[in-house]
C-alpha cells in the first residue's frame, strides 16, 4: 500500500544549484501535484529560471525547464515563502574552511533561522553535505523538526540521478517516522525507478553514509590514478592492466578512468571533512587518499614539465566532458605548478568570459588555440581534439580516440 503524501504539497526549496535546482524541478512534476517554490540568493539565476532557462549543465535539467509542466517558481525574494510550506528543503553550499578544519555551514544555520522566523513549525530537510553530528547540534540550537536527508548525485547529471535514485536515505529520530514516511513516498513518486531502496537511520548515521560514501569514490579514483601513475612511468598500457582488473566482479568496470586528481564540488571537501572528524581515532585510508590526489597533480606536473613544451594549452578547466564547472579541479593545481616553473599558460575554456583567468590568457577561439601551443593538456578527451591528437597531453584511457 502506497504512503499519503497528501500533506506535502507545498514546498519550498532554498538554493539553486545542481542539489536544489534538482530537487525543486523533481517535485514540482505535474503528476504530484505539488507546488515548488525555489529561493536563491543569485537574482541573474532567478531570472534565467524565470525565462525557463537552465543556469547550469544538466540535460535532464534544461529538458524538463524547456518541454515538461511544472508547477514551479523561482525567486529571489524570501519573504512570505515559508509561512505556507508543508516543507522547507535547504540546498544550500557548504564549502570545506581549510583554517577551521571544518564545513562552513553558516548558509545553512542562516536559511533554517529564516525559516523559523516564518514558521515554527514546518518541518526542514537539510540536502547540504554536512559534518558528521551536525544535525544533533542543530536540534539543540533550534528543535528536532529538521532531519538530513543526503544526496547522492553525479555534476551535470544532477536531475537524472534524482530521477533514476540508487537509494533514499532519511536521517530522522523514531519521533519523525510519520513525516519521513511521506517525504519517502514523495520522492518514490516523483522517480522513475519501481523498486527503491528506501532506509531511515539516526541523522549522524545518515551524515556518515554521505561522507564516506564520497570518500570511499574518492579512495576508487586515487587507486586507479596511482596505478596508471606507475604504468606510465614504466611505459606500460594503464587501459589493459586497469581492463584486466576490472574483469574480476568483485572490482568491476566502472569508476575506473584515470584523471588529474579528484575535484569539483563534492569530493575534495567531504574527504577533508572526514579526515578532519576522525581527530583521535587511529587511521590511515582517509588521510592517505586526501595526500594521494596531491601527489597525483604533482606527478602530472612533472609529467608535462618533463616534455619541455614552449607552450603549454590547458583544454577545458572542467573535471568531466562537457561540463561547466571548474571548482576545486586538478587541472587548477597543475598550472599553479605549471607556472612556478616558468612555463607558458594558455587556456581554452568556453565557460569563461574573460580574457585571462589567474594569470593566464583565455583563446575563445578553438582552432587558434590549437595552433598556438605545441603541447595540449586534456584531463578528459574530446573529439574536436582528434586533429591534434599527436600533441594532446591526457591521462583518459577509455576515452581517448
Amino acid at each position: 500500500m502506497s504512503l499519503s503524501t497528501q500533506d506535502l504539497k507545498n514546498i519550498t526549496v532554498i538554493g539553486a544549484g545542481y542539489v536544489g535546482l534538482s530537487n525543486a524541478i523533481l517535485l514540482a512534476q505535474e503528476h504530484l501535484d505539488t507546488k515548488v517554490t525555489l529561493f536563491d540568493i543569485n537574482s541573474d539565476r532567478i531570472a534565467q529560471l524565470q525565462q525557463q532557462k537552465s543556469p547550469l549543465q544538466d540535460k535532464e535539467i534544461i529538458d524538463f525547464l524547456s518541454n515538461q509542466p511544472l508547477n514551479f517558481f523561482a525567486t529571489d525574494d524570501a519573504s512570505h515563502i515559508y509561512k505556507d510550506a508543508d516543507v522547507a528543503i535547504i540546498a544550500t553550499p557548504t564549502n570545506y574552511d581549510i583554517a577551521s578544519g571544518k564545513f562552513d555551514t553558516s548558509s545553512v544555520e542562516s536559511s533554517i533561522r529564516s525559516v523559523r522566523e516564518q514558521n515554527p513549525s514546518v518541518p526542514i530537510v537539510i540536502k547540504s553535505t554536512i559534518p558528521i553530528g551536525f544535525t544533533k547540534n542543530i536540534h539543540q540550537q533550534f528543535d528536532e523538526n529538521i532531519i538530513f536527508m543526503p544526496e547522492f548525485l553525479r555534476e551535470g547529471q544532477a536531475l537524472y540521478d534524482n530521477l533514476h535514485p540508487s537509494r533514499i536515505i532519511v536521517g530522522a529520530t523514531n519521533q519523525q517516522t510519520n513525516f519521513v514516511e511521506k517525504l519517502m513516498a514523495l520522492y518514490k513518486k516523483a522517480s522513475l525507478e519501481e523498486h527503491l531502496e528506501c532506509l531511515q537511520m539516526p541523522p549522524t548515521e545518515a551524515e556518515a553514509v554521505k561522507l564516506f560514501a564520497n570518500s570511499y569514490l574518492a579512495t576508487r579514483i586515487s587507486f586507479f590514478n596511482e596505478l596508471d601513475s606507475f604504468a606510465e612511468s614504466n611505459q606500460l598500457d594503464s587501459q589493459s592492466i586497469i581492463t584486466g582488473i576490472g574483469l574480476d566482479p568483485r572490482i568491476g568496470q566502472h569508476y575506473n578512468n584515470p584523471s588529474f586528481g579528484y575535484g569539483g564540488y563534492c569530493l575534495p571537501k567531504d574527504t577533508q571533512q572526514l579526515k578532519a572528524n576522525y581527530e583521535g581515532v587511529p587511521s590511515n585510508v582517509i588521510h592517505a587518499v586526501v595526500d594521494a590526489n596531491n601527489t597525483r597533480k604533482r606527478f602530472i606536473a612533472r609529467q608535462i614539465i618533463d616534455k619541455n613544451p614552449k607552450s603549454v594549452g590547458i583544454y577545458r578547466l572542467s573535471m568531466k566532458k562537457d561540463a561547466d564547472n571548474f571548482r576545486d579541479s586538478a587541472i587548477l593545481d597543475i598550472i599553479n605548478t605549471l607556472k612556478q616553473h616558468g612555463l607558458t599558460i594558455t587556456i581554452y575554456e568556453p565557460a569563461i568570459q574573460d580574457n585571462e583567468f589567474q594569470g593566464c590568457a583565455i583563446i575563445a577561439d578553438l582552432n587558434t588555440f590549437k595552433q598556438a601551443n605545441d603541447l595540449i593538456v586534456a584531463n578528459r578527451w574530446h573529439d574536436e581534439l582528434n586533429a591534434v591528437a599527436k600533441k594532446v597531453y591526457t591521462r583518459d584511457v577509455f576515452g581517448f580516440s
